[in-house]
């Protein structure tokens, strides 16, 4: 790997770990399963979050894609150091 490509990889993993935020944040806003988020119940009577509810399940997978590739690139650049 050039000096170059391991700038470039690093700002993707900085980036992918922004979005898994992000992601993560949107589940557990949008999961009704939570018993701790109890107080967001009354949102599903809004038109606006039934919306947004209606794309949880494509979340996930923006999610679990972004995880794997960060996890990928982070151990190759990083490597595992005990």
């Amino acid at each position: 790997m050039i000096i170059g490509s391991i700038a470039l990889t690093v700002r993707i993993i900085f980036w992918l770990g922004v979005l898994n935020a992000v992601t993560g944040a949107l589940l557990l806003f949008s999961c009704r399963c939570v018993p701790m988020l109890s107080m967001f119940k009354g949102l599903m009577a809004h038109p606006w979050y039934k919306t947004f509810f209606k794309y949880h399940c494509y979340v996930w997978w923006v999610f679990w894609t972004s995880v794997i590739i960060h996890v990928t690139l982070a151990l190759k650049v990083y490597g595992i150091n005990y």
